[in-house]
């Protein structure tokens, strides 16, 4: 019998990137855009993928500001209050009620719970959503991690996707309905 104590299960809180931050952030401006969010970001949110990203995001934001609650979410520790991550929906639900969650944990921060805290709180609110019948989720085929905590949720693999730039990436999807309240 193992008498180690059971992990503690990991709790995040989601602060909005707004399209202040994410320009900053696309930028190269992590004191601005932790200025704009109001918590201290890491040096993770102005590498060369999340700048890609945020720009896109601002972008996204600039076109439709109606996107915002759905995008681009600084995740923070509680009751710590250190930013580990990031997260969020790659929008607002499309016409068939599908949105695809996103996630990134901080290097330091990985193999801790985090992602996990992390997709639990997207698919808790978009359960809550009565125009979301189906989550996505993406990961790359080499992404151990990911696949995992992916799995733990019970999304069924639907399709795969390849490029040069990101490889072999495998496509789930989870029914709204499936998704477990706390």
């Amino acid at each position: 019998m193992n008498n180690e104590p059971l992990p503690t299960p990991r709790r995040v809180r989601f602060v909005e990137l707004n399209a202040k931050a994410l320009r900053a952030l696309a930028d190269g401006d992590l004191a601005a855009g932790s200025a704009e969010a109001g918590v201290a970001l890491d040096e993770h949110f102005v590498g060369d993928r999340a700048r890609w990203i945020f720009g896109h995001r601002a972008e996204q934001l600039a076109e439709d500001p109606s996107a915002a609650p759905w995008i681009a979410r600084a995740a923070v520790s509680e009751p710590d209050g250190v930013v580990i991550g990031d997260a969020g929906f790659h929008g607002p639900p499309d016409e068939a009620g599908t949105v695809e969650v996103g996630f990134t944990v901080v290097p330091g921060h990985r193999r801790q719970g985090y992602a996990r805290a992390m997709l639990k709180a997207l698919l808790t609110r978009a359960a809550a959503e009565p125009g979301v019948r189906t989550v996505r989720a993406r990961a790359r085929a080499d992404n151990e991690a990911s696949l995992a905590t992916i799995a733990g949720f019970g999304f069924t693999r639907v399709g795969e996707q390849g490029n040069e730039q990101d490889g072999l990436t495998l496509v789930f999807e989870l029914p709204a309905t499936a998704i477990r309240p706390d």
